[in-house]
Order: structure tokens, then sequence, then C-alpha cells
């Protein structure tokens, strides 16, 4: 079996496990819900479902993340040592009081705002 429908299957286990329906439909609207880069099609996510292509990495992260499991898990089939959630817990020990209640809210926020708050600090790291 190839590798783009091996992905297609673990996605499909993810988003059921998660409580979602695998169509395309769903699965572009809640990806592009929290994606902060160009949205993709219909088409596109319909593509991955079928096992007809990958996403790029960085779409990778975002599926994983939203659909709490491990972004290698889901490209590879493979468990790594540290899970997600590990990997945070390690990024959270960095930042100061200030900067974590600051997440705490952005993380409160429905996805669509948290979507525009994003689309604003790239904004403003960009020279």
């Amino acid at each position: 079996m190839n590798e783009a429908k091996l992905f297609s299957e673990r996605l499909t286990e993810a988003m059921l496990a998660a409580g979602y329906a695998t169509r395309p439909v769903v699965l572009e609207k809640e990806f592009n819900q929290r994606y902060w880069g160009k949205s993709v099609s219909v088409q596109a996510v319909r593509r991955w479902l079928l096992g007809e292509s990958i996403p790029a990495q960085d779409r990778l992260q975002v599926l994983a993340e939203w659909l709490n499991v491990d972004p290698h898990w889901l490209r590879f089939g493979e468990k790594l040592h540290g899970s997600v959630k590990q990997q945070r817990k390690r990024w959270d020990a960095a930042m100061t009081p200030e900067e974590r209640q600051a997440m705490e809210v952005f993380l409160s926020l429905p996805p669509e705002k948290r979507k525009m708050v994003g689309e604003i600090i790239y904004a403003l790291a960009k020279p």
C-alpha cells in the first residue's frame, strides 16, 4: 500500500476518534478555521481522504493538533518518544507568566478568532 493511502487511513481514524465525520466538507471547514496560511479547497482535502496526496508538513501539524494526535504518527504511522502535549509542556516552561496568560486567553477563543489573531501576529512579524 502506498504512503498516501496509509496516511488517509490514519487521518480517517483520527477524525473518527475525535468525533468528526470523515467527509471532505467537514475536514475543509475544520482545517481552514485553524490554519493560518492560505485556505485549502474541498478538492484538496478530498485527495487527502482518498489517499491521493499527503499535505505539507505545516498542514500536517495543524491536522495533528486539531485531532490531538502525534504529527509523526499521522504522517508516518510511527509513534515518537514524546507526544504533542509533552512538546507543548517544554515550550510552556520557557514562557513568562504574562505570556502564559496571553496564550491561555488565545486558546480559549473560538477557532475563527484564533485564526484572525494568528494572521495579525503573522503580519506584525513580517520585516
